[in-house]
Formats: structure tokens, sequence, C-alpha cells
């Protein structure tokens, strides 16, 4: 594995852990609409970072579209009641299945991943017109093209 992608491997579950803290605090700070919507959003978010670890080469558009469809599926998985009955069981099955179907939802996992695709692609694209080896772009410890035949310094 490439040195860009070991990095991303790191940085994903530090991105996800980050994530997940910023939904507790305001799942602790608030009871309204910013606490569900924000934690939706969030939720999706963590989603991405999973996607990345599991494949740091993923293109943005395709690691931000399976987080969506990831999030998707959960969802619609709620219609059957089986999130809920292991919801009813475990705090960690609600975190991670819900409760019940929300259709709100399902507009809002996007606004949880779209921001992420978008600064990926943007930073992508400034290595590649830097010459810098790419993983996913957020690592900032690329490797450095030697000479223009591909060969890279070690």
């Amino acid at each position: 594995m490439s040195s860009p992608a070991r990095t991303v491997r790191v940085l994903m579950p530090v991105a996800g852990l980050l994530f997940l803290g910023l939904a507790l605090l305001i799942r602790a700070a608030d009871d309204g609409a910013l606490r569900q919507y924000s934690g939706t959003a969030l939720y999706a978010s963590m989603v991405w970072t999973m996607v990345l670890f599991l494949s740091p080469r993923m293109a943005p558009v395709r690691a931000g579209s399976l987080a969506i469809a990831f999030c998707w599926l959960v969802e619609l998985a709620q219609l059957t009641g089986v999130p809920a009955e292991l919801s009813a069981r475990s705090v960690a099955a609600r975190l991670a299945l819900g409760v019940q179907f929300d259709p709100v939802d399902l507009a809002w996992y996007p606004a949880g991943v779209i921001p992420l695709m978008v600064l990926h692609h943007l930073v992508r694209a400034r290595q590649r017109r830097n010459g810098q080896k790419v993983a996913i772009g957020l690592t900032g410890l690329p490797d450095v093209p030697a000479k223009r035949t591909g060969a890279t310094a070690k």
C-alpha cells in the first residue's frame, strides 16, 4: 500500500471519531431539529469515512455514492421493523440502525456526504496539478514524482 493510502487509513478513523464526537455533543446540547438532522448528516459523514477507510483510492463520486446508498439502505430497512426490534435491545443498534423510517432523512444523508465529496475532489485535483501521487488527497504526505517517467522518490 502506498504512503497516501496508508495515511488515509489513519485519517479516516480519526475523522469518523470527530464526526461522532460532534454528533454526540449536539445530541447532549439540543433536543430539537438540530439534534435530529445534524445527527443524520453526521451519520452519513461517518459512513463516508468507513468507505474510504476500506478503499482509500476510491474516487470522490463513487465513495460518496456508496456512502449515500448505504445510508438509504439502512433507512429503508427501517420499514421492515427489524432495526426497531434490534434498537429496543441495544443503544449501539439504535445509534447505527435507527428506530423508524423518516423520509426527511433521505435528503439529509446527501447533505452530510456531498460537502465531503466536493472537498475530496478539490484536494485530489490540487494534488494532481502539483504532480503529486494521489490516494484521496487528504493526506498532505503524498509521494513526490522523481521524474516525468512516473517513478516516485522514496
